[in-house]
């Protein structure tokens, strides 16, 4: 939907046309590419993102929501740099078969993908987007992971809970991942339509682009899927999160 000259393809007819056209394993295309990103990228935000508040927290330093917010951007900017290589390979598995035949790239694999992208495109095929993909990694992060900490502080003083009951994390989550789809949505089609892309371009010749062809609607465009995803995702992400720290610190404390 991102990728969409016109911008007109709703989210069922969308789905509905790439299992028409390929099946449902279409709706599985660029999978090795996404689960690489979230090896690389996932990892490097998370685990940098816990790190600095845990040696904040050592060091006797008041986690503000400002202070968690510029923390969580600092660690998601840095994971992009990480995993922008297997984003464009991602974008492109995933929007091959919508571009005429002779255009497409037929990448089977991320590694493929890789290959390819160095033998007709060189090295700079491995940044195309970076910079927008760092500050919208940086926006997804800020907005995902400090707001969750923001909203489980909100419901623990409304609830009185200690912080560890399920049912407090899947709502934090939930509000988390409602924030960081909309804040993320309009740099999330910039970086789209960047990586999609073998052509080099800039961020302001792509939103004056859209803007000409549908004025402000392409801020929000593919917003439904984008929740679809991120919804389940940071929720699953932020909850098994919890338990894996709660783990941990029974094994530490053990020790």
């Amino acid at each position: 939907m991102q990728m969409d000259g016109a911008g007109r393809q709703g989210t069922i007819r969308t789905a509905k046309r790439i299992i028409v056209d390929e099946g449902i394993p279409g709706l599985y295309r660029g999978l090795s590419a996404g689960f690489t990103r979230q090896l690389t990228y996932g990892s490097v935000r998370i685990g940098l993102y816990e790190s600095i508040k845990d040696h904040a927290q050592t060091n006797n330093i008041p986690l503000s929501a400002p202070l968690l917010a510029l923390m969580a951007a600092a660690s998601g900017f840095v994971g992009a740099m990480f995993g922008t290589p297997s984003d464009i390979a991602n974008i492109r598995m995933q929007n091959d078969r919508s571009l005429p035949p002779a255009l497409r790239r037929n990448y089977c694999h991320v590694f493929d993908a890789w290959m390819q992208m160095k033998r007709t495109e060189g090295w700079d095929a491995f940044v195309q987007g970076l910079w927008p993909n760092c500050f919208r990694c940086a926006l997804m992060t800020c907005s995902q992971l400090a707001s969750y900490d923001v909203f489980k502080g909100a419901l623990m003083d409304m609830t009185g809970s200690n912080g560890d009951h399920p049912v407090l994390h899947v709502s934090a989550s939930l509000l988390a991942s409602l924030v960081a789809t909309t804040l993320c949505s309009p740099m999330d089609v910039i970086k789209t339509q960047l990586m999609g892309s073998s052509r080099q371009g800039s961020s302001l010749k792509v939103i004056r682009e859209l803007t000409r062809m549908e004025g402000p609607r392409w801020l929000f465009r593919g917003w439904t899927p984008s929740f679809v995803r991120l919804g389940p995702q940071t929720m699953a992400t932020l909850v098994l999160l919890e338990q894996h720290k709660r783990v941990y610190r029974a094994f530490t404390s053990r020790e």
